[in-house]
C-alpha cells in the first residue's frame, strides 16, 4: 500500500465559524486570521493506492460553481487534483474509488463535473464508485433547514443517476471493522449524521483521515468545536472517545482542513489530549 497527499484547493473559512463559542483571543494563537476574519483553510484529500485499487477520499469543492458563489470562499494558492494527482503519475480516470467522509460541498463537489455541453452533470472520475453509508445519504437528499446550504443537489444526485454510487455498512457500535474499502471506519454524528473518519493500516501505523471531527490542530481542545456542527455537545464527546483512543494508539492524524499541517500525533497531558509531533507522510 502507498499514500499520497493530494490537495484539492485552499480556500478561507470565518474564523468565527470554524470555533463557535470559543474567543478569537484563544483560536487565533493557532489559526490567525486575517483583516476579515477569515482563516486558512486546506481541501486536502487522501490517495491510497492498494493492489488494484486506487481510493480518493474526498474531492474538496470542484469547479462547476459560479463567480458569486466562490467569492464567499477566498480560494488562493495554484493547487488542484488533476495537478496533485499529476505530480504522483495519476490521473482521475485511474480512480476506482471515491469514499465520501460527508457530502458537504467542501468534501465532495469534486466527485461530480458539468457535462462537454454544460447542460447537466456527469461524474468527474468516471470509472470510480462512490461510496457514502445509507443514513448519511439519507440525511443529505432530505436536508435539514440548518444543513441545506451544504448539501448541494447537484453534487449529490448525479452520483446515484450515474449508477456508481455504494453504501458501506453501518456499524453495531461506532466502529465499522474491515469495510468493503479494506479500513475500518468511525462513524460520528456530531458534525453531521454518520460522517465516517477512514482508520487505514499503514506500515504498521494507523493513519486517521480527520475530515471535520478534528478540521485543524487548533481544534483539539475538547471545546472548541465548530460553528457549523448540527449537535455540538455530541461533537465533543466523539472527539473525547476518538482523542483519547488516538493517544491511546499512537494514531497518526490526517488533517483534511489544515492549511499548514498535514499530520499530527496526540499525547495525553494534564490538560487533555494534546499535540506531539507535526509531520507529513514522507516522514512516515
Amino acid at each position: 500500500m502507498k499514500l499520497y497527499p493530494i490537495n484539492a484547493g485552499n480556500f478561507k473559512l470565518d474564523g468565527g465559524a470554524m470555533f463557535g463559542v470559543v474567543p478569537k483571543s484563544l483560536w487565533q494563537r493557532t489559526n490567525p486570521a486575517d483583516n476579515n476574519n477569515m482563516i486558512d483553510i486546506a481541501a486536502r484529500c487522501l490517495l491510497i493506492e492498494d493492489g488494484n485499487r486506487l481510493i480518493l477520499i474526498d474531492t474538496g469543492m470542484g469547479n462547476k460553481q459560479n463567480e458569486k458563489f466562490f467569492g464567499y470562499y477566498y480560494l488562493w494558492g495554484n493547487d488542484s487534483i488533476d495537478s496533485s494527482l499529476k505530480k504522483y503519475g495519476f490521473h482521475r480516470d485511474d480512480i476506482t474509488d471515491v469514499f465520501l467522509t460527508h457530502l458537504h460541498f467542501d468534501h465532495c463537489g469534486g466527485s461530480i463535473q458539468w457535462n462537454k455541453d454544460r447542460t447537466g452533470y456527469e461524474p468527474a472520475f468516471k470509472n470510480a464508485n462512490f461510496w457514502s453509508n445509507e443514513n448519511h445519504w439519507q440525511w443529505a437528499t432530505n436536508p435539514n433547514r440548518r444543513e441545506k446550504a451544504s448539501f448541494l443537489k447537484e453534487n449529490i444526485l448525479p452520483m446515484e443517476e450515474s449508477g456508481h454510487l455504494k453504501f458501506v455498512g453501518l456499524p453495531s457500535d461506532n466502529i465499522l471493522k474491515n469495510s468493503e474499502l479494506g479500513f475500518d471506519i468511525f462513524f460520528a454524528d456530531g458534525h453531521t449524521e454518520k460522517q465516517m473518519i477512514p482508520l487505514i493500516k499503514y506500515k504498521g501505523k494507523t493513519i486517521a483521515f480527520m475530515a471535520d471531527l478534528l478540521p485543524t490542530a487548533g481544534h483539539l481542545p475538547l471545546p472548541f468545536v465548530m460553528g457549523y456542527d448540527t449537535r455540538p455537545l455530541l461533537t465533543l464527546d466523539e472527539k473525547d472517545v476518538f482523542l483519547n483512543m488516538a493517544a491511546d494508539n499512537d494514531f497518526y492524524l490526517f488533517l483534511e482542513h489544515d492549511a499548514h499541517q498535514e499530520i499530527i500525533t496526540v499525547q495525553h497531558t494534564e490538560k487533555g489530549v494534546r499535540m506531539k509531533e507535526k509531520l507529513t507522510l514522507n516522514d512516515l
